[in-house]
C-alpha cells in the first residue's frame, strides 16, 4: 500500500470529525510530528452516553482530560459526576489565569479560551472530608455490594442474600451496620433458631463469619457511610439556574486506606440511579455523564455476580441516558464485557520500561482500528497532554484514530481555596438535608424493644426532622390491631386464609402494617409473572437468589424485589 501523504492523512481526520450536531472539542490532531488546528478532534455530544475509557501512564494527563470535558459537558447544561481522587478537580469553581505560555498553547489549538469557574457540589462519603455527606442504608446497599466491602466468598455472599431476604420478609429495616448485625444475632440465638431453620441455605457457621467482618467493618469506621438521610441519586441531574449542568465533585481523602468501600460506593450511585430513571432512548444530549476514576479498584478480586452485574448495568443504564467513563491506566483494567461496550477512546501514553509493559502496550495498539499511526511508537512518545482518540460518530461508526493534542482547561487545574470550597458547601442547599445524620426506629430498635435514640447536632438553623415511624405517627394503633390488618390484606390478594400468625406477646417484632390496598379478585396469572422475574434476576445474580426471588414471588406485596445488584432504595419501597 502506498504511503499517505500529510494532506492525505489531515483529510481522513477532517471528514471523520466533521459531525452535525453539539460536540465536545477535545483538540487538534497531530500528524507526522506538527499540530494542525484545521483538524479538530471532537465527540459527538449525544454519544456520549454510550460510555468510554480514559486510560494512560500515571502524569500523562488524564485528570486534566476529564476535567476539560467536564467544563464542556456543563456548559452544554449537562450534569457530571467525578470522584476527585487526588483533590485536583476541586478547581472546577475557580476560574483559571491566563499566561503567555497558555495563550500560546491555546492559540495553536484553535481554542477560543476564557477563564471561567463552573457550578460545583461538593460531596463527601459519609461527611468524610469536605463535602455534603453522602450515606446509604444498608438495605439500599443491598447483598452483593456489601459482599464486595466484606469480602465473603460465593457460599458467604449467597448466605447473605438470604439474610436480606428475611429482613424484608419481616420488615425489619437494615438502615445502619448495627441494624444488620442486630439480624445475625438474632438468627444465630436460641430465640431465632427456628427462624434460621426456615432460611435452609444459611448455616450458623456462616452467619457467624459473616457477623465477624460487619464487626471488623464498624471496627474500621466504616459505619458513618451507612444510614439516613439516604442520599437521592436524582441530586447528581441537577442543572444551574444559569442552565449549565452542576458538576457533583465527591472528595475522596482517605481513598488509599478505604479504596474497596469506595469504588463500591461508586457503583450503588450507579446501580440506585439505573433503578430510578425510566427510559429514555436515544437523546440529544446525555442526562448525566459519570466518569469512575480508578477504575481498576472496581474489578481487583471481584466476585463473579458482581462482575455481571456491573456489565449488565453498563449494557443497560445507556438507555436510561447516562453515559460512564472509566478513568484508569491501561485497558486491561476493565474486562472484556464491559470493554467491548465502550465506544469512546481516549488513550494517553503507556509506558513500557517492563516485559509486563510492553505486554500492555500491545493488548491496547490491538484494540484500536486499523491508523495511519504506528501505534506502538505514537503511545510510548506522547506527551503530557496528548492522546489517541478514537470515538463513535453519530452514525454509530468509529471515528479515525487521531493522536490530539488536547484543549486547556478554562477553570484552575488545582484544588479550590478551602475558603472557597467551606462557602460553597454552606451556601449548598441539599445540606439541611443531608447534612445531620439521622437514626429513625429500625431493625435494631425492633428487635431489642428499644426506641429510636435521639439524633445527632442539626446543621445550622435547621431542627432535627422526626421519623415516620415515631409513635406520634402511628396514632397509638395497637400491635394486635396491626397485624389484624395485614392478615386481612394478605387474604384479599392471595384469595385464601393469611399465613400469618396471630399476634402474641412474644410473636416476632413486626412493624407498622403497609397501607391498605384497594380490594380486587385474586388473579392466578400472577404468579407466572413473578417466574419470569425470578428468572431473570436469576440469571444476572446466580441460582441462590433465584430461588429466593421465587420465595419472593408468593408473597406479592409484602417483600422487597430487588435491583439488579441487589440493591433497594427505602424511596422506591
Amino acid at each position: 500500500m502506498a504511503k499517505k501523504t500529510t494532506a492525505e492523512k489531515l483529510a481522513t481526520i477532517q471528514q471523520g470529525y466533521t459531525l452535525e450536531g453539539a460536540t465536545i472539542e477535545l483538540g487538534a490532531a497531530i500528524v507526522d510530528g506538527e499540530v494542525h488546528k484545521e483538524a479538530q478532534v471532537r465527540l459527538p455530544l449525544a454519544m456520549m452516553n454510550r460510555h468510554g475509557l480514559v486510560a494512560g501512564a500515571t502524569g500523562t494527563g488524564k485528570t486534566v482530560t476529564l476535567h476539560m470535558i467536564a467544563e464542556q459537558l456543563s456548559t452544554a447544561g449537562v450534569p457530571v459526576f467525578l470522584a476527585d481522587i487526588k483533590g485536583d478537580l476541586s478547581g472546577l469553581a475557580t476560574p483559571a489565569t491566563g499566561s503567555d505560555k497558555l495563550t500560546a498553547r491555546t492559540s495553536a489549538l484553535g481554542q477560543d479560551w476564557q477563564a471561567k469557574n463552573f457550578p460545583v457540589e461538593f460531596l463527601s462519603l459519609g461527611g468524610d472530608g469536605n463535602g455534603i455527606p453522602v450515606r446509604a442504608t444498608i438495605t439500599s446497599f443491598g447483598p452483593i455490594l456489601l459482599s464486595r466491602i466484606m469480602d465473603l466468598n460465593d457460599t458467604q455472599e449467597s448466605s447473605l442474600q438470604l439474610i436480606f431476604h428475611f429482613a424484608d420478609q419481616k420488615n425489619l429495616e437494615l438502615i445502619d451496620l448495627k441494624d444488620l448485625r442486630a439480624v445475625i444475632q438474632f438468627l444465630t440465638s436460641d430465640e431465632g433458631k427456628a427462624e434460621l431453620a426456615e432460611l435452609g441455605g444459611l448455616s450458623k457457621a456462616t452467619a457467624g463469619v459473616i457477623l465477624r467482618e460487619l464487626i471488623g467493618l464498624e471496627a474500621q469506621g466504616m459505619e458513618k457511610f451507612f444510614g439516613e438521610p439516604e442520599f437521592d441519586t436524582a441530586e447528581l441531574l441537577r442543572t444551574a439556574p444559569d442552565g449549565r449542568g452542576v458538576v457533583s465533585c465527591l472528595e475522596l481523602p482517605t481513598l488509599q486506606t478505604k479504596p474497596l468501600l469506595f469504588s463500591t460506593f461508586l457503583m450503588w450511585l450507579l446501580a440506585d440511579l439505573f433503578e430510578d430513571l425510566p427510559e429514555a432512548g436515544d437523546l440529544d444530549k446525555p442526562k448525566l455523564v459519570f466518569f469512575l476514576d480508578e477504575a481498576h479498584l472496581l474489578f481487583n478480586d471481584a466476585s463473579k455476580a458482581f462482575l455481571e452485574a456491573i456489565t449488565t448495568t453498563v449494557r443497560l443504564i445507556r438507555s436510561k441516558g447516562v453515559g460512564i467513563f472509566f478513568v484508569t491506566q491501561t485497558p486491561k483494567d476493565v474486562p472484556a464485557d464491559v470493554l467491548g461496550q465502550l465506544a469512546n477512546r481516549v488513550q494517553h501514553a503507556l509506558r513500557a520500561f517492563t516485559p509486563e509493559d510492553a505486554k500492555a502496550l500491545k493488548a491496547t495498539v490491538s484494540t484500536f482500528p486499523v491508523s495511519d499511526y504506528d501505534l506502538e511508537e505514537t503511545l510510548t512518545s506522547a506527551g503530557i497532554g496528548e492522546a489517541v482518540i478514537t470515538v463513535m460518530n453519530e452514525k454509530g461508526a468509529p471515528t479515525p484514530v487521531a493522536l490530539t493534542r488536547l484543549r486547556a482547561p478554562e477553570s484552575v487545574m488545582g484544588p479550590s481555596a478551602d475558603d472557597l470550597i467551606k462557602s460553597t458547601i454552606a451556601a449548598s442547599s441539599l445540606l439541611a438535608k443531608y447534612g445531620t445524620a439521622v437514626d429513625n426506629l429500625s431493625a435494631y430498635e425492633k428487635l431489642n424493644g428499644k426506641t429510636a435514640p435521639p439524633t445527632g447536632d442539626a446543621a445550622p438553623g435547621q431542627p432535627p426532622v422526626p421519623s415516620s415511624d415515631s409513635p406520634a405517627s402511628t396514632g397509638g394503633t395497637s400491635q394486635a390491631d396491626i397485624d389484624a390488618e395485614a392478615r386481612r390484606i394478605e387474604e384479599e390478594i392471595l384469595g385464601r386464609p393469611s399465613s400469618r400468625p396471630a399476634s402474641t406477646p412474644d410473636s416476632f417484632p413486626t412493624p407498622p402494617a403497609p397501607v391498605p390496598v384497594p380490594r380486587q379478585a385474586p388473579q392466578a396469572p400472577q404468579d407466572n409473572v413473578f417466574g419470569d422475574i425470578a428468572g431473570a434476576l436469576g440469571g444476572a445474580l446466580g441460582g441462590g437468589l433465584k430461588s429466593m426471588v421465587r420465595s419472593m414471588g408468593t408473597q406479592l406485596g409484602r417483600d422487597l424485589m430487588r435491583g439488579v445488584f441487589g440493591t433497594s432504595s427505602r424511596r422506591r419501597r
